[in-house]
């Protein structure tokens, strides 16, 4: 097929959504992993993948079918209609990519000040997040190729330094320390923390909020949710590995902040401190760069569909995407001025809760993508149980958090029945691609 100019190829398709999966959660997670799973941790990121798997079968089978830049809101619309819930969920979607702005901003902050040496202050944090998201801000503004471009090259490089610390460390592994435990009360761990790894693995579904983008979406949207989950199930489990494998469970509990870094010592010494800053700087960078896209994108394509109010209907603010600036704008706002805590916990509920309301629609239109229903029941099950566990952690553990969960989503939904009450507006379906032997008005 001729490669059309503009569009985005199945690589940097792909490239995109492992730029948001492989962020800085994979410098973090590790030591938290291993408090969960211990030397199960391996096992728990590949538990977590298949259930991730679930879903981008979902999202897969939509998105060959369903073209549109709303993405899942688009699927959700198509399987359930347009009612309050559909709103709300588009709002909270959009919020939700514009809290992760906010959130790669800071931990790109830290990491930057930290290997520059530089004081860890309040006005060091925002000079260096205003500057980082301004920087893609301007890459965006040229538009879905240059940034697929950069999120090319930036994840081969992050890439490339995951996979140095995965091939050198296997080298020097320890295979007793990897020997797994398979008693009961190991193995809730490992079904835990996999419940917990299963977010890591959100950021597939952003494949389909460009797919108004891509080359050939009918082929490439699935092609690049499957390999952007292969890619990074590959990742995560190497990387899992060769820590379990280099340091007792207890010295990695122990540096749980930094446990990546520590884990590099026995192979790479001191040296390695820099190469996981430099990772986690490359990590955080794609995942603010694809956030701000699909961001963008969700805040237009709802802006076309009567989701935003009028102000954002132009099509051009100072002649860039008025989604662009809008979101870039308001993840700025909330990196400044808030804490993230609770924040962060709305938008691991709002993934999850997207992700139940696709697996409905996909149910619902199953005869159109030709689903197979006992998967997409078990999609079902599966995420719903995931659901219940984070809901109930938050509620044992951060009552605060789970309540602002709570508030979060009556809120919007208030919001939005009052706005749909005054305006009469609804949100318009819009597909600019499905093929043509399927209907799907």
């Amino acid at each position: 097929m001729r490669r059309r100019s503009g569009k985005l190829s199945l690589w940097e398709a792909t490239a995109i959504a492992v730029g948001i999966i492989i962020g800085a959660s994979i410098f973090s997670l590790i030591g938290v992993g291993a408090e969960i799973a211990g030397r199960d941790l391996p096992l728990a990121f590949i538990a977590a993948s298949a259930a991730a798997l679930l879903v981008a079968y979902n999202y897969a089978k939509l998105g060959s079918k369903i073209v549109s830049n709303a993405g899942p809101i688009e699927f959700i619309l198509r399987g359930i209609g347009d009612n309050v819930v559909t709103g709300m969920l588009a709002f909270m979607l959009w919020f939700t990519y514009v809290a992760s702005i906010a959130l790669f901003a800071k931990t790109f902050a830290g990491y930057f000040l930290a290997l520059v040496h530089a004081p860890l202050t309040a006005l060091n944090m925002a000079l260096v997040e205003v500057a980082v998201v301004a920087v893609f801000v301007a890459l965006n503004f040229r538009g879905s190729k240059a940034v697929g471009r950069a999120e090319s090259l930036i994840v081969a490089a992050k890439l490339g330094i995951l996979g140095l610390f995965i091939a050198a460390g296997l080298w020097t592994i320890k295979p007793q320390l990897l020997a797994p435990l398979l008693d009961k009360e190991h193995l809730m761990g490992v079904v835990y923390a996999a419940s917990f790894f299963f977010l890591s693995y959100t950021g597939f579904g952003l494949v389909t909020n460009a797919s108004e983008d891509i080359e050939d979406p009918e082929r490439n949207v699935p092609r690049a949710i499957y390999l952007s989950l292969l890619i990074s199930t590959i990742v995560y489990v190497g990387v899992s590995v060769v820590a379990v494998g280099n340091l007792p469970v207890k010295e990695l509990v122990r540096a749980k902040e930094y446990a990546l870094a520590e884990a590099a010592k026995p192979f790479l010494g001191e040296a390695g401190f820099t190469l996981i800053a430099l990772g986690a700087l490359l990590s955080t960078s794609s995942a603010i760069n694809a956030t701000l896209y699909g961001g963008a994108n969700i805040a237009y394509a709802l802006a076309r569909e009567g989701e935003l109010p009028r102000v954002f209907e132009r099509k051009a603010w100072f002649g860039a995407p008025e989604g662009l600036y809008a979101t870039a704008i308001l993840g700025l706002l909330l990196a400044l001025l808030l804490n993230l805590d609770g924040v962060a916990a709305v938008c691991s509920a709002t993934f999850i809760i997207i992700y139940l309301a696709v697996i409905i629609a996909h149910y619902r239109l199953r005869s159109i993508t030709r689903g197979n229903t006992a998967v997409i029941a078990l999609s079902l099950v599966v995420v719903a149980s995931i659901l219940a566990l984070l809901l109930y952690h938050q509620y044992a553990t951060n009552p605060r958090s789970f309540y602002t969960i709570l508030a979060s989503y009556a809120g919007a939904l208030v919001v939005e029945y009052l706005y749909r009450a005054r305006t009469g507006r609804v949100i318009r379906k819009r597909v600019t691609y499905t093929p043509a032997s399927v209907s799907v008005t």
